[in-house]
């Protein structure tokens, strides 16, 4: 039973991948973290003895600290935070809990560079349909949820990526795009190793419709349906991500905990 201060692998497993996840910072020493250089999905790095400076980035929180054996550190860093006002827990067993119940690490290499603030950039082609919001929601969602997302003309895709230090995706002959018959929603699940329940049957919808492979499953012509809708709704691109990111949370925990739910009408069946 966790104490008030704490909370379980478990517990955090089920928040990764929805709105409600906390921000988790992750607060090991180098000497560990090079031991074993991968991330729980969405943490960042801050160094123990400097939380003052990150505090008044954090707002009220809820915040998670993270750091290798859940003991001295994250508990003492999330005192020190509660201190400031900010409610925050650490997790129990820390990294080496959720390694060994078999939850996903994401690579610390595979991450693209961040600013100042701890963001990554990704630009992209505008108008974006399936996989150029599909992609932003995996971002925020399991590796970054503060990135920000350039749209541009297809042309300035590989210009303004150099000029402004940005991750270029789902363009052609990019790393982050499309391999084979994959598209580049696939390649970020495999490139972060982002094995969590659901994601899996939720790229095989996304894969179906971004492909124009409809027929191999049954969702993706309802997911394409409302991308295009959203896509006339909506001139600007931000806006269509933001309303974007409410579909794909809504797709995800449809493919996590309701895939095989059936509808009950009527009700006297």
């Amino acid at each position: 039973m966790p104490s008030l201060n704490t909370i379980t692998v478990s517990q955090l497993a089920r928040l990764i991948g929805t709105p409600d996840c906390p921000k988790l910072v992750d607060v090991c020493i180098d000497e560990d973290f090079h031991d074993d250089p991968r991330f729980i999905p969405t943490s960042f790095r801050h160094p123990y003895n400097l939380i003052d400076e990150l505090a008044p980035q954090l707002g009220d929180g809820p915040i998670i600290v993270i750091c290798q054996k859940g003991k001295k550190l994250s508990a003492g860093v999330a005192a020190l935070l509660r201190l400031e006002g900010i409610h925050a827990q650490y997790l129990e067993g820390g990294i080496f809990a959720w390694r060994d119940a078999g939850l996903p690490l994401v690579p610390a290499k595979a991450i693209p560079p961040t600013d100042s603030q701890n963001r990554t950039t990704w630009v992209t082609r505008h108008r974006p349909k399936i996989d150029r919001i599909a992609c932003p929601w995996l971002i925020r969602r399991f590796i970054d949820p503060s990135a920000r997302f350039l749209f541009v003309a297809p042309a300035e895709v590989e210009a303004v990526a150099e000029k402004f230090n940005a991750t270029p995706f789902d363009i052609e002959d990019a790393f982050w795009s499309h391999r084979g018959d994959t598209c580049t929603f696939d390649t970020m699940i495999a490139e972060w190793q982002l094995e969590f329940t659901g994601l899996r049957r939720l790229a095989e919808i996304i894969r179906a419709a971004d492909t124009d492979k409809i027929d191999s499953s049954p969702q993706a012509a309802g997911l394409m349906a409302a991308s295009l809708g959203l896509s006339r709704l909506y001139k600007d691109d931000l806006a269509q991500l933001d309303a974007g990111m409410l579909l794909y949370d809504a797709f995800y925990r449809w493919a996590r905990d309701a895939f095989d739910e059936t509808h009950d009408w009527p009700t006297s069946r």
